[in-house]
């Protein structure tokens, strides 16, 4: 089989969503395929914090050119405006991050990790992620996380795929597992 040719290169706008396990684990895996292809990778975490130890973050430390930035305080508890708070201005700065990084040309392809779910909480407005996709390059390849995906995203994506939860451990009982979950 021959190697594709070169062409000009479309960014692409990656949405994956749905109530099943592994959107995050398929962005990460289209972000090794691009970094793999010589492509700059990096993966913005929107809920995630730092101090989770999160094996994805271990795995692309090795890697130039690949970068895991958590942005987030980790697992929103409560949705009373005091729990909120926090979270909200955590968000906010990770759109900043984002827009500079969608804007600045230094990355090839750039993940918004839980970005649905930062939407669905409140922590975001819907408008602040539509921005973002018109200040996106034409040639940067965008991917899209979360459960709950809008459906103004759905329309302007590429590429949607929705995870459907068949069946999974957590209803029989067994917890996170090292190296599936985190």
């Amino acid at each position: 089989m021959s190697k594709p040719k070169d062409s000009v290169r479309r960014g692409l706008v990656m949405v994956f969503t749905g109530d099943g396990k592994g959107k995050t684990t398929a962005a990460l895996g289209l972000g090794l395929r691009a970094w793999g292809q010589g492509m700059r990778v990096l993966v913005l975490q929107f809920l995630k914090s730092p101090s989770w130890p999160a094996g994805e973050r271990e795995a692309v430390r090795r890697l130039e050119g690949f970068e895991i930035r958590p942005l987030g305080l980790g697992f929103v508890r409560g949705r009373g405006e005091d729990e909120l708070r926090p979270h909200r201005e955590a968000a906010r700065q990770a759109l900043t991050v984002a827009r500079e990084a969608v804007a600045g040309g230094e990355w090839d392809l750039v993940v918004l990790d839980e970005i649905f779910v930062a939407l669905s909480l409140g922590l975001l407005a819907e408008e602040d992620l539509h921005a973002i996709l018109d200040a996106r390059s034409p040639s940067l390849h965008l991917a899209l996380t979360g459960r709950g995906a809008p459906e103004t995203v759905v329309t302007r994506a590429d590429l949607v795929t929705e995870m459907r939860e068949v069946k999974h451990h957590y209803t029989h009982g067994i917890k996170a597992q090292k190296g599936i979950e985190y």
